[in-house]
């Protein structure tokens, strides 16, 4: 081989790891500057103006939306949904940092909030439109959700049977722009509706 030779192929060698080098480098800049992965649970607690206080306060939830699922009616309206007649449920759908707060922290505060043994209906808020249940995205959720569930039937501090269901996450319809933060917008009327429905009483009952 010639010296000449031996030149050009070091030359070529140095320009190859070069570029892979900038390529590598590149690559970890992206995934340095890009955005942590999210995700989403969907509960249905009764009422979702209150619901969305709950999960609004806890760590590592990054937003919340109201909203209605389990139904069949495409694009239903709260009037809709009120006739009890459309088959879906007013929830609350979690966008959350897994990083932050697992799932199973999230059905931890689900239970505690709501009335596990009241069907078709949450404390004041009576119709299949108030059921409890929990819309499962994946089968981990899935999983841990009915995890949650027999442990509870185990031991719960309160009687009564636990009728809350566990879904398969469908199609999800976001509520009418004035149910959103409701609690936030109007603090008089939230705490009126919520003290007058005797959420907070209850929830005192089953759990102490």
């Amino acid at each position: 081989m010639t010296a000449n030779r031996l030149l050009q192929l070091l030359s070529i060698a140095a320009i190859t790891f070069g570029a892979a080098s900038f390529a590598s480098a590149q690559a970890q800049s992206s995934t340095a500057g890009a955005k942590p992965a999210t995700a989403k649970a969907t509960f249905a607690g009764g009422c979702f103006w209150c619901m969305e206080e709950v999960y609004d306060k806890v760590p590592g939830v990054i937003a919340t939306v109201s909203g209605y699922m389990g139904g069949h009616a495409k694009n239903p309206t709260y009037e809709q949904i009120g006739t009890g007649r459309t088959g879906h449920a007013e929830v609350v759908q979690v966008e959350y940092d897994p990083a932050k707060v697992g799932y199973a922290k999230l059905l931890e505060v689900f239970w505690r909030n709501i009335d596990p043994t009241q069907k078709d209906g949450q404390f004041c808020d009576h119709g299949p439109q108030y059921r409890s249940g929990i819309f499962y995205q994946d089968e981990e959720q899935k999983r841990l959700a009915e995890s949650s569930r027999a442990a509870l039937q185990k031991s719960k501090p309160f009687k009564g049977e636990i009728v809350t269901e566990i879904t398969k996450s469908s199609q999800f319809y976001p509520a009418e722009g004035y149910h959103q933060d409701f609690y936030l917008k109007n603090p008089t009327r939230y705490k009126f509706y919520k003290s007058g429905c005797g959420r907070d009483a209850r929830l005192k009952q089953l759990w102490g």
